[in-house]
């Protein structure tokens, strides 16, 4: 019986970011409004939860281990992902029939794609080359509880730092979770492996 190593931080983030990509690729090839709407709001669900959880975790590690250089780097993801929650906003409570949905979806995902270059190209490997493999598996241990309990939708309005943001989320996660309840959403042999089972 083999075990799988446990992943790092890079590992993590980007296994989120090919996920995101399939959800929003599942939005546009599905042929009926249901269909649609189920995809949109896996993509609200994963991304909302992605975002925050880098956040809390990713961001104040990167501060700490990368000093003025980390601080200068996580002001601009804050930028980005500001631009993501923002677009996401919108997104998640836009009908699929509009037609202003798929152009939003389309900057969305330029917002997004702008944003992973950015972490794969400049925060990842400056994070991961100051990190021991142990560190970054734990941070991606971190990472991934933390998305258990944060907000499933965007509140670009919400701090986007820690302590007020832990706080904003702590309030929002319970309302969101309802919501979840009265929304549709793929089964889970439609979904990747690492989201099945936490709606």
């Amino acid at each position: 019986m083999s075990l799988t190593k446990p992943k790092t931080i890079s590992e993590a983030i980007s296994a989120d970011h090919k996920s995101l990509d399939l959800y929003a690729s599942k939005i546009r090839s599905s042929t009926t409004l249901e269909e649609k709407t189920k995809w949109r709001n896996q993509l609200t669900w994963a991304l909302a939860r992605h975002a925050i959880s880098e956040e809390l975790t990713m961001y104040p590690a990167m501060e700490k281990h990368l000093g003025e250089e980390g601080l200068q780097l996580t002001n601009k993801d804050r930028e980005q992902h500001q631009a993501v929650k923002k677009d996401l906003y919108k997104l998640q409570s836009l009908s699929p029939s509009s037609s202003d949905f798929a152009p939003l979806l389309d900057r969305l995902m330029t917002d997004l794609h702008e944003h992973i270059e950015h972490e794969s190209q400049e925060d990842m490997p400056r994070l991961e080359n100051k990190l021991s493999r142990e560190d970054s598996q734990a941070l991606a241990k971190s990472f991934e509880r933390t998305k258990m309990i944060t907000p499933t939708r965007s509140h670009p309005s919400a701090p986007n730092r820690p302590y007020l943001e832990n706080f904003a989320a702590m309030l929002a996660a319970p309302i969101d979770r309802f919501r979840d309840l009265l929304s549709s959403y793929p089964g889970n042999e439609e979904l990747p492996k690492n989201h099945r089972s936490l709606l």
